[in-house]
């Protein structure tokens, strides 16, 4: 590693700055009214995204921004082994939570985590480490790496399967093949990773009815109003009510109860409603130059390891927003991912947070600015 550090990129520190404090903003409007109904104080969402995300994420992502990020290939391979043990936890009684017919969810004590969140960063490393070494192998070398790597990618894929989370694993397998391609791979290894990974989620779309059938609510929504359609619907009356400009902060009216999941997976309708048009373009844009900042960081990380580490980070914070995105405008079925930075959930902004030190921690060691 070059001992010669220099500054941060802070552009990437200033804009998740923006996200973050934008994202407080709108769990405390999107959530005031159920928070209001369910537990008798508006500010119940913004309270607990401060303290149980904000809080540990600034702390933790400090920690991974000054640790050596050569700690995390030194021990990608016990990060991985607990993370898988965290998504086999989900399915043992006592521990496992379930809810609306996923077991997604560990509770231990007071303590509620999604391990699907904590596990994309460890998954991330450990291929890292795994692709890092594939730099200077011959191509008769790179095909027998396949395997391993398909292997891998098939363990976790199917473990987020089982709870199920078709969302998570499109996000999982996404993120692998950028950072396969990131790692100079072969094109027809690349083909081949891209093509099972799409048939791997056309056949969970057929296995399970619940996401067949938000399939069949995309092409057709008016199929499900009150079932399955009725999210779908309702950001769509969100976006469409919201216009050019918005109706203004705090002033929209689908998360008065009518938007399910207004404050977590379906604030991107809340954002629509209230902002309009305009809010929305100002939010992908910091995204694109989030993602843009990103794969800068990479670009010049100052070794294979660092670099695909740095690329995958970017991807799939990148990856998440847009299928989040995709999905509560209808282009893609529901998925009930959150929206990076902004949706309400802790263990997503802890993991979010620790993500973006990682990715300052890199920069520091950059070849060029």
């Amino acid at each position: 590693m070059n001992n010669n550090q220099k500054s941060p990129n802070f552009i990437i520190l200033i804009i998740t700055v923006i996200l973050v404090i934008f994202g407080l903003f709108m769990v405390t409007s999107a959530g005031g009214a159920i928070s209001q109904e369910k537990f008798n104080q508006s500010f119940y969402f913004a309270k607990n995204q401060i303290l149980k995300g904000l809080i540990p994420g600034l702390i933790l992502g400090y920690i991974f921004y000054r640790l050596p990020y050569l700690y995390l290939r030194r021990f990608a391979l016990p990060i991985f082994i607990v993370g898988l043990a965290l998504l086999t936890a989900v399915f043992i009684p006592g521990i496992g939570l379930s809810f609306g017919g996923s077991s997604r969810w560990i509770h231990i004590g007071s303590l509620n985590f999604q391990p699907s969140e904590v596990f994309k960063l460890g998954f991330i490393v450990y291929l890292a480490s795994f692709l890092g070494k594939t730099e200077k192998l011959t191509i008769k070398e790179r095909h027998q790496h396949l395997v391993p790597f398909l292997i891998i990618l098939g363990i976790t894929g199917l473990l987020i399967a089982l709870e199920p989370d078709i969302g998570t694993l499109g996000i999982f397998i996404l993120t692998a093949f950028a950072m396969y391609f990131i790692s100079k791979a072969p094109l027809v290894h690349t083909i081949v990773l891209g093509f099972a990974g799409a048939s791997a989620l056309a056949l969970l779309i057929f296995i399970y009815p619940h996401a067949l059938e938000r399939v069949q609510v995309l092409i057709r929504p008016d199929i499900s109003p009150q079932g399955m359609g009725y999210q779908m619907n309702q950001s769509l009356i969100a976006f469409g009510s919201g216009g050019f400009f918005g109706k203004g902060l705090t002033q929209g009216t689908q998360k008065f109860l009518y938007l399910p999941q207004a404050a977590g997976d379906s604030i991107a309708a809340v954002i629509g409603e209230e902002l309009g048009f305009l809010g929305m373009l100002a939010m992908l844009a910091l995204f694109f130059a989030f993602g843009f900042y990103g794969l800068k960081i990479a670009k010049n990380a100052p070794d294979n390891f660092s670099r695909i580490l740095a690329g995958g980070i970017t991807c799939y914070i990148i990856i998440q927003a847009f299928i989040n995105i995709a999905a509560i405008v209808g282009l893609i079925p529901l998925t009930g991912v959150t929206l990076p930075f902004i949706s309400y959930g802790g263990t997503s902004l802890v993991v979010s947070l620790i993500a973006v030190g990682i990715l300052l921690n890199i920069s520091k060691y950059s070849t060029n600015r």
